[in-house]
């Protein structure tokens, strides 16, 4: 389903650090069916301050941390299943070292979907020092970039010190090599935005490291958004 060639021949930037943006992975085929099939169930809202960042949005597994298997397999469209088997395989892998010249063939990878709601945010950080390489992949038909929403490539903790911004467009996508200064943000969506920000993150973690987003002693409580949360609208969804 990925055009993985799209990744592999693309060029990491270099200021502020390490980073790409890749665009075109899908046909507009496979990319409408992505869109139109985002799934809605198996979320948890994650809201709080953590010490570094603060954020809110809902979260959902599709790969869990090193696993061969996709959660929630049952409920996803097709496309998803198929997107899913794309992110396992050697290719990806491949693909993404090819881009970031890392050694990423015994990193564990976890994939999660997020729903950010109007309201929702992810403040200046740098990720995690257990993450080598995140994926982010968005599938918003259309975004107005006045709602908020956009990851926000920053030179400092500053949230002012924008160097680039990135709509959370479908078929557009970003890598982050994970550094003490990649400092990144998503910019709150507006509360009076009709839609929900809709993406999903590929993270290559070093080995022997534990899920930020599971961990294994969380309680997992689970929710299903309302059919109306998801009604397509002049190419996007409501949220």
């Amino acid at each position: 389903m990925m055009n993985l060639r799209r990744i592999s021949e693309s060029t990491l930037q270099t200021k502020p650090y390490r980073w790409a943006e890749v665009d075109q992975l899908f046909s507009p085929e496979d990319a409408h069916a992505l869109a139109t099939t985002f799934p809605r169930d198996r979320f948890k809202r994650v809201a709080a301050y953590d010490g570094q960042k603060s954020f809110d949005y809902q979260v959902r597994s599709l790969i869990r941390m090193g696993e061969r298997s996709i959660a929630g397999r049952r409920t996803l469209s097709s496309a998803w299943r198929a997107l899913a088997n794309d992110l396992l395989s050697p290719a990806y892998r491949a693909a993404v070292s090819s881009l970031t010249g890392l050694d990423l063939s015994s990193a564990p990878v976890e994939v999660n979907v997020f729903s950010y709601s109007p309201g929702g945010w992810q403040g200046p950080h740098p990720d995690h020092r257990d993450k080598i390489v995140t994926h982010v992949l968005y599938f918003n038909e259309s975004w107005n970039e006045e709602d908020g929403g956009c990851l926000q490539i920053l030179r400092s903790t500053d949230p002012r010190d924008v160097a680039a911004q990135v709509s959370p467009v479908l078929r557009n996508s970003v890598f982050l090599v994970r550094s003490d200064d990649s400092w990144h943000a998503v910019s709150a969506v507006s509360k009076g935005s009709r839609f929900s920000r809709l993406s999903a993150t590929a993270t290559f973690y070093r080995p022997g490291c534990v899920s930020t987003v599971w961990p294994s002693w969380h309680r997992q409580i689970f929710y299903q958004y309302p059919m109306r949360a998801w009604t397509r609208v002049r190419g996007s969804f409501r949220g």
